[in-house]
């Protein structure tokens, strides 16, 4: 495959790049000039053991944690200035993306060889995703209206959040849900394809009570996403994409023991896509997209209760500039609503967890497109009954002491369509020596049936069942000083797979993960290594042992960064290996490394400017391949910003 690129293009890119780093050297030497006596104190201080919540549902410390987490900072996230959360999940071990086109085209996640639908995405405790399709539109979420991101690796979630936790859990937390002082910022940044963004975040906080509220515009023109267009001949343009979002964070301390709160995440957004046929050349799809959540807290010595109440919505509708007949206006509107009661006690030793949650889905289609006369297909209205309600009870137990850390957990889902499901997890972890944890667990899944597996014309099936596994892990870790290292290995087996329409598919997933992260003085370094086997065992399949789609069998990444008072600079590399992207593996991928860098220069107390530049080599790879056509990818981008910041 290959795809020209102007060259003035790339010298304007080269010229831009040039100064812009020019500009970097000089206010970092004049910076240093001005104070040759550099305070070790003002360094930024990264926090290898992080507090997170998401693994256990409870404060608990990363060393404390028996399942492989990962968070992304605040920090880490300012790197990707007018990025999504796709491009920032793209740099993480152990997780490969998949991507039709440029920024807000359809995208895909796998990670421990488990696609989206098997991964369970919450905003502030909020389940998001869409029930049509089952994957959660990360390529819709702007990265500047988040604080942080937390990433749990395995089944152990399951056990806590329920449904579709297979491979892990990743939380969304809304910028403003830990507000240090008042403050006004406003950041401007321009880009590769005429990307810009623009943002305005107001912050209030005093003793008892803390508001946030963030809105931002971004915009591109993107790229051509058809890089071979096949004898369906789609339409050779660039696809472009434009989003309004918005976050709300507000937490109010009533009494020494009680306190509320609300916190929302939206995103307005539309983003043109190609049909095949070159029928439709305007086409392009509106999205709505986010949570909101309120909660009140009752926290005492003995225990801490929370209620909490929340909703998020996934909303798409596409369109066809001419409006010629069913393919305008099709439309796939997810809302879920959730109420949970949780009860964390201070046991004595350990902590209980008890709770129980409702949920309801809800699904409202309009001019589906029933694929069975194809390819005549005909629009209609799908999806009988339209919502279904899940009812939950949880309870778990945790203990962490210097030699030894416990986790168990069970949970009980009572689904209206399908039943009860119930999933477990137990996990325990020594320290036969100082600064060395060796551990293991056992983890049940399941993932419900989305309503397209059920309903939709042509391909319907309400007789099916959950995917359902059984995940084992054991993992040595050693977090000693400034850095952590963790080598996990696991090996899972997967029942009642849907594949089709029918529950009869099985596959087997097993793999080694190695990640190290160190901060020494004024540097900070890591990598990450995965080895992952994801293999089709259903029997009698001639796809028998074949590699599951995507699912490269080697991936890692390394990182270096150096930090001072007056810059921040990082240099990443990612290698993703070859994968297929069909069942019958006949369709290969190259293997590819992308060479990233991204900086911050403080060049006052109160204005900063950020630069990220992708792909630095130019790297000609694919993400994607479907009906014959290879989805193009862009080479060398970069996106520059400015950001004041009123104390």
């Amino acid at each position: 495959m290959s795809v020209s690129r102007a060259s003035s293009r790339t010298y304007l890119r080269l010229s831009i790049l040039s100064a812009l780093g020019l500009l970097a050297v000089n206010t970092a030497m004049a910076a240093t000039s001005e104070n040759t006596s550099i305070d070790d104190s003002n360094l930024l201080q990264v926090e290898l053991d992080e507090i997170v919540v998401t693994a256990t549902r409870t404060p608990t410390k990363t060393s404390n944690i028996i399942a492989q987490t990962r968070v992304i900072d605040k920090e880490e996230l300012q790197r990707y200035q007018g990025q999504t959360v796709t491009d920032v999940l793209r740099n993480q071990p152990g997780i490969n993306i998949t991507q039709s086109g440029s920024m807000g085209s359809v995208s895909n996640f796998y990670m421990r060889g488990y696609d989206s639908k098997q991964v369970l995405v919450i905003i502030d405790g909020i389940r998001y995703s869409s029930i049509s399709t089952g994957a959660p539109a990360l390529n819709l979420l702007s990265a500047d209206q988040i604080d942080r991101i937390e990433i749990l690796y395995g089944a152990s979630g399951s056990s806590i959040y329920g449904s579709d936790a297979m491979g892990g859990v990743i939380q969304i937390f809304t910028k403003g849900n830990n507000v240090e002082q008042s403050n006004v910022s406003t950041t401007v940044g321009y880009g590769s394809n005429n990307h810009y963004q623009v943002g305005l975040t107001g912050q209030l906080k005093n003793e008892t009570s803390s508001l946030s509220l963030g809105v931002s515009r971004n915009e591109t023109d993107g790229f051509n996403a058809i890089a071979n267009p096949s004898s369906y001949d789609y339409n050779a343009d660039d696809d472009g994409f434009k989003s309004t979002n918005a976050s709300l964070a507000l937490q109010h301390k009533i009494s020494d023991s009680l306190s509320a709160g609300l916190s929302a995440l939206y995103s307005d957004s539309t983003t043109d896509i190609d049909s095949a046929g070159n029928a439709f050349p305007n086409a392009y799809s509106d999205q709505k997209n986010g949570s909101a959540n309120v909660f009140i807290q009752h926290q005492t010595p003995l225990a801490v209760t929370k209620f909490s109440y929340g909703q998020s919505i996934d909303k798409s509708t596409t369109h066809d500039a001419n409006s010629i007949d069913y393919q305008d206006g099709s439309q796939f509107d997810t809302i879920q609503q959730q109420a949970r009661s949780e009860t964390s006690i201070n046991a004595q030793p350990g902590t209980v967890i008890i709770g129980a949650e409702w949920l309801s889905q809800k699904l409202e289609a309009s001019d589906v497109l029933d694929f069975s006369g194809y390819p005549a297909p005909a629009a209609q209205t799908a999806y009988d009954p339209e919502d279904r309600t899940v009812k939950s009870g949880f309870v778990g137990y945790q203990l962490s002491e210097n030699s030894y850390d416990l986790q168990a957990n069970y949970r009980v889902d009572d689904n209206s369509q399908y039943g009860n499901e119930d999933t477990y997890n137990i996990g325990a972890a020594i320290r036969p020596l100082d600064g060395l944890r060796i551990g293991a667990s056992y983890a049940t899944g399941f993932r419900a049936p989305t309503f397209n597996d059920l309903y939709y014309p042509g391909y319907s099936n309400p007789d099916l069942k959950p995917e359902t596994s059984k995940n084992t892990e054991v993992f040595v870790e050693y977090n000693k000083g400034h850095q952590i290292s963790r080598l996990t290995g696991y090996h899972t087996d997967v029942d009642d797979l849907i594949g089709g329409n029918t529950n009869t598919s099985e596959a087997q997933i097993k793999g080694l993960s190695l990640t190290s992260d160190w901060s020494v003085s004024s540097f900070v370094f890591g990598l990450g290594y995965d080895y992952l086997e994801a293999k089709d065992k259903t029997t009698n399949s001639a796809n028998y042992n074949n590699d599951l789609v995507y699912r490269p069998q080697n991936s890692s990444l390394i990182y270096v960064g150096y930090q001072q008072p007056a810059f921040d600079v990082r240099l990443e590399a990612k290698y993703t290996d070859e994968r297929f992207s069909d069942a019958a593996n006949t369709t290969k991928l190259d293997d590819y490394t992308l060479l990233n860098l991204s900086g911050v220069i403080y060049l006052t107390t109160n204005l900063r400017a950020n630069l990220r530049v992708d792909n630095i080599t130019d790297e000609d790879y694919t993400l994607a391949s479907q009906f014959g056509n290879e989805y193009a990818t862009e080479g060398t981008s970069y996106f520059g910003s400015l950001t004041y910041d009123w104390y």
